[in-house]
Formats: C-alpha cells, structure tokens, sequence
C-alpha cells in the first residue's frame, strides 16, 4: 500500500503527461505482479465493489476525529471529496503499513459480507495506522470512487513504456470481462492465450469533434458521411456459434439485448460489428430516453421487448471470417459489411408472431453512408439531423483504416448546435474539486404559465468562465432562502440561457421532459425572470413524432 500511496501522491501532484506516465512505469517496473493487476484494475475502472456505505463512513470519521456530524458534513461540502476530507480530520498518525495493495483489497472483498461492527472495527483500525496519503488513498478504495486524473490510455501507455509492448496490443488484452481477483500479470499482460480472445471485443475508435470549419478538411468527395446516432456505442461478436455484445465501456451487456442471439446461425461466425444499440418503438427509431428504460435493467421482461426493442445500427466491420481486418481501408470494410448484410437479409423472414416483437423488423440495419460533391450538400443532410433522430453527422476517410481510442484526422464528428432555452436559476450547490468552495451545481427553472409559478427542468454546472462562477457563488450567498441539506434555494432572479442536445416526454421529472446534456451557454444579465422561457416553449421543441 505505500508504494501505491507514494503513485497516487505523484499522480495527484502534477498536471504533466509526461511525468504521469514516467511514475506509472517506474511503478509497473517494481510493483509485485499482483499488485500491478490490481494497479491495472482500478486505472482501468475495475474497482471491487463498494463494501460500506458512504454514511457509516461519515459517521464514523466524526467520531474518530471528536466533531460532531454537522461540522463533518459541513467540512465535507467544503472540502468536495469524502476520502479527502476523512484523511484530514481524522488525527494525524505517523504509523505505516507493510500491507501491500493487494492484501487490502482481498480484505475489501471479504469486507462486504461482514456486520456493521467488524466493518467499523476494521476500518477504525486501519485509518488510526495509516499515514495521510494511505489513509486517503484506502478511504477512494473503500468508497469504490477511485479517480485521480489518470485515463486508461495514458496508464496503457506506461505500461507499455514498462513492459516494452506495443500499446495497441495492451488495449486489446486489457479489453473484456477479466478478474483482477483471479487473473495474474503473466496472464493479462504477458501470455497470449488464444482461447482468452474468444469474447474480446477490439478498442474502440473515437472520432474528435469538428471546431473549426468543415471545409478545412479538404475535399467533401474524399469522405464518407453518415448520420451521429443516439443510442449506445457497441461491439457485436459472433465467435463459435456464441454471441457477445460489449458497450464503449468495456460492459459485457449481452443478456440486457436479448433481441442479438437470432444474429446466431445468420451471422458467419468470426464477425465483429461496431455500431450503435438504438431503441425501436413501433418500428422506427426512439430517443435516448426511450433507450434508459432497458439500461442498468437486470432482466429484461417480454413486456419491456414489446414496448421498447432494440435494433444494431450498423457501420463498421472489425473482423471477418475470423482474420482482423481493422487495417483494410474504411470503403472496403463497408463493403464487406454491405456484402453481410445483404446476404443476411436475403435469407431471412420477418417474424409476426406477436410473442416475439424483436423480430417484427431487422434487428441488424446498415448505417446509411453518403457521399457528397461540396461541404454545402453535407451540411444541408446535417441540418435533417433532428428529424432523423440522429445528434449530427460522422464523417470518415474512405481510405482510414480503424485505429485505437481518440486519433485526429480521419474520424469527426459533426453535432448539430444545440437547442438553447432561457431559464431562471433556482436551486445551487457546491462544486467539486477546485470549485468545491464555490457553489457552482446550479438547477434551473421554466415559467408554468397554467400555474404562474417557476417549475425546475434541468441541472447544469459547466459553461461560465471562472469569474462569473465566483460572482455567481457570491450572489447566492446573498440571496439563499433557504437550506436543504447542501442544497441552497435563491430568490429567482438570475436569467441563464441553457444549451441542450436533445430532448424527450418525461414521467420521471417534474417538468414531464427530459433534455439531454444541459450546460449554461451564457448568463442573460440582459433579461429579468419575466422574459425566461415557459414550458410550452421547452414542449414545442419536441420532435412531433414524440408527442
């Protein structure tokens, strides 16, 4: 655990690449191998499970450190991170541990199945032998929120610093569904086993977005162009007459799409598609609000099939026939899946046996792709983005090949601007982080015009710059009626114009809609609570298909 504690104090302590990288293979070149898994594991978002809940820990720190819960609580909102904030009231200690990372973490395990009383006694004792740096780092471990600025491409590039192998290798071995309690280094990083890569999906490739303008990308007929869809990101395998469906994030989500296995048999084995889970209400396209009412679902009932199916819109292939064929160009991989689909609808029927929905309609469909002469023609079918239910348009070399993780100049993304509505502030708490001692969480609010009243839609906490965040933060301290736990009720005056990339029908919020990725654009200092918009302004930006 000290060395550890002595990476994360190095990785904490400075913004540069390149000094991250370094301690991290300095720290893969001397760590024991069990160590490195676990090391792996958590920069790789493999955390145990959390084994005790964050208000016993609080409860606990306030009591070890003789304060009572309010001031805790109030330390805590100030400070904006739970370890952080235990580490520092809990009395100093000048004990150590010989305890390695591993030992700790198979204790955690163990942990989850205790009673209340060993919980505590356990953690008691470790704080009171920890050091300030173990002690916060033990406290991330416990509480299962291990983030520390440290992204799994940059701790796969020191790993490959350390071990010599090439990082596109490591991407692809630390890909899949693989146990840090189980598995060794040898195994994981090492070894090739071929029997290991039966389920692994590939990296993924990530486009950047496009800043400045499109036409600096050179000719439009160089690129293909295809619609940015909503839905989830994934990898669609069919190796061995067995199916395995990953998402972007490394989630093997296969049993959640019951609707993929019928790609079983009329799918080659030895084929990886990339493309993207959508819902599919009624047979045709839904939102992404549609799509949450499967996500996070342990079992997914045949009437949630009948209500909200899924489809696979397809647009890249990663294998065939077995052979990895990432490196082919982008026109002859799309060939190839073209030439798939094709043959897999040739030889299907549609179901309409209403005890199946799922297969009422191709559950596999092609991502249309587009070519164009002139940037005009591609922003116009940018501009049809809504109406299609798509965010905007990706646009791809014919002749890239598909690479690792987040590369520019073959792959952009081309996002529609965003739907903008003036709201009232009405609710704020701190920030985290470097803005913990500010209040920078703010929830905002549209006039009712039925009832005369504001009526709160959507939380944002990004979007102004430093300094109107610290005005801000001084204004609500001013201006706070009341206090909910860390929560602050202002008088509604403060006017903000909010962006947002789409928006959806709601039974889950007050306002009855749901807008997706909300962020202030700017403060309207211009305009007074009268003139913020209402709800039916909010409504009336609903695709009409969704109402």
């Amino acid at each position: 655990m000290k060395h550890f504690a002595e990476l994360i104090k190095k990785l904490d302590s400075t913004n540069k690449t390149n000094v991250k990288v370094n301690a991290l293979a300095s720290y893969f070149e001397s760590a024991s191998d069990p160590d490195k898994v676990w090391t792996i594991a958590i920069l790789s978002h493999r955390r145990p499970p959390r084994p005790v809940n964050t208000t016993l820990l609080r409860t606990w720190a306030s009591e070890l450190a003789n304060i009572p819960l309010w001031l805790f609580e109030e330390s805590y909102h100030i400070v904006g991170d739970l370890a952080e904030t235990i580490a520092l009231v809990v009395p100093a200690s000048k004990q150590s541990t010989e305890k390695t990372l591993t030992q700790f973490l198979t204790e955690m395990l163990l942990l989850k199945k205790k009673d209340e009383i060993d919980k505590k006694e356990y953690v008691l004792e470790n704080w009171k032998a920890l050091n300030y740096y173990e002690r916060f780092v033990f406290t991330k471990l416990i509480t299962g929120g291990f983030r520390i600025g440290v992204s799994q491409k940059l701790m796969t590039r020191a790993l490959a610093k350390a071990t010599q192998i090439d990082e596109d290798i490591l991407a692809y071995k630390l890909m899949g569904n693989w146990d840090p309690n189980t598995i060794s280094f040898q195994d994981l990083i090492i070894e090739e086993n071929p029997a290991d890569f039966l389920s692994k999906p590939y990296p993924f490739y990530l486009a950047y977005a496009i800043e400045d303008k499109v036409s600096d990308l050179g000719k439009a007929e160089e690129w293909s162009v295809e619609h940015k869809w909503d839905g989830i990101r994934s990898q669609v395998i069919i190796r061995d007459r067995e199916l395995f469906v990953w998402s972007r994030g490394e989630e093997l989500v296969t049993d959640k799409y019951p609707e993929f296995y019928q790609l079983v048999g009329q799918i080659p084995d030895g084929t990886v598609i990339d493309g993207e889970i959508l819902p599919f209400p009624d047979g045709k396209i839904g939102t992404f609000n549609d799509l949450q009412t499967r996500i996070g679902r342990k079992t997914v009932s045949k009437a949630l099939l009948a209500k909200t199916p899924v489809i696979l819109k397809a647009y890249d292939l990663l294998e065939w026939e077995g052979n990895d064929i990432r490196n082919e160009p982008f026109y002859k991989r799309r060939e190839l899946l073209e030439a798939l689909y094709k043959n897999y609808h040739s030889d299907r029927k549609l179901e309409t046996d209403t005890d199946k929905p799922d297969l009422r309609w191709d559950t596999l469909q092609l991502s249309e792709k587009m070519y164009f002469d002139s940037w005009e023609d591609v922003e116009e079918e940018r501009n049809q983005a809504r109406k299609k239910q798509s965010e905007g348009l990706m646009l791809k070399r014919k002749d890239s090949i598909y690479q690792v993780g987040r590369k520019k100049g073959d792959w952009w993304k081309w996002k529609v601007d965003p739907l903008t509505i003036d709201a009232v502030l009405t609710y704020a708490m701190r920030g985290h982080g470097r803005r913990s001692n500010l209040f920078t969480d703010y929830t905002f609010a549209l006039w009712d015009t039925q009832k005369e009243e504001l009526v709160t839609f959507a939380k944002a906490y990004s979007g102004l710059t430093d300094a109107e965040f610290r005005q801000v933060d001084s204004w609500i301290k001013k201006n706070t009626i009341d206090r909910f736990g860390p929560v602050r009720s202002v008088t509604p005056k403060l006017v903000f114009e909010i962006a947002f990339e789409g928006i959806a029908l709601s039974k889950r919020h007050k306002s009855g809609i749901a807008t997706r990725f909300p962020r202030i654009l700017r403060w309207r200092q211009d305009k007074k609570i009268q003139e913020a918009n209402t709800l039916d302004d909010l409504k009336a930006m609903i695709p009409s298909t969704d109402k």
